[in-house]
């Protein structure tokens, strides 16, 4: 299964400017992040502190993580970057060792 870092941000532009509204945008947002979690596709998810950004990491095919991410657009942009195992990197450096 391919491992993913995403880095996220939030369109600030699409989030209101009163609290109230704010917080239930945030609490449904979570509660996506929360079923990505219990269903195994987000392994890890954390926010920056104050930036309305962060990261998460995923496991699935790329279909999967599509999907996944599909979810939260227009609000989500993600930066992604497919991650290779100490494993991988191992057998590439065995295989360049000779």
């Amino acid at each position: 299964m391919a491992k993913f870092l995403m880095l996220w941000s939030l369109d600030k532009s699409l989030m209101p400017a009163d609290a109230k509204e704010r917080g239930g945008g945030w609490r449904l947002l979570m509660e996506l992040v929360k079923q990505d979690m219990a269903r195994g596709i987000t392994k890890d998810w954390g926010i920056f502190l104050s930036e309305g950004a962060g990261y998460c990491i995923l496991e699935g095919t790329n279909v999967e993580i599509m999907k996944a991410t599909e979810q939260y657009v227009p609000y989500v942009d993600f930066e992604t970057h497919p991650v290779a195992t100490a494993e991988e990197a191992l057998e590439l450096i065995q295989h360049l060792s000779g």
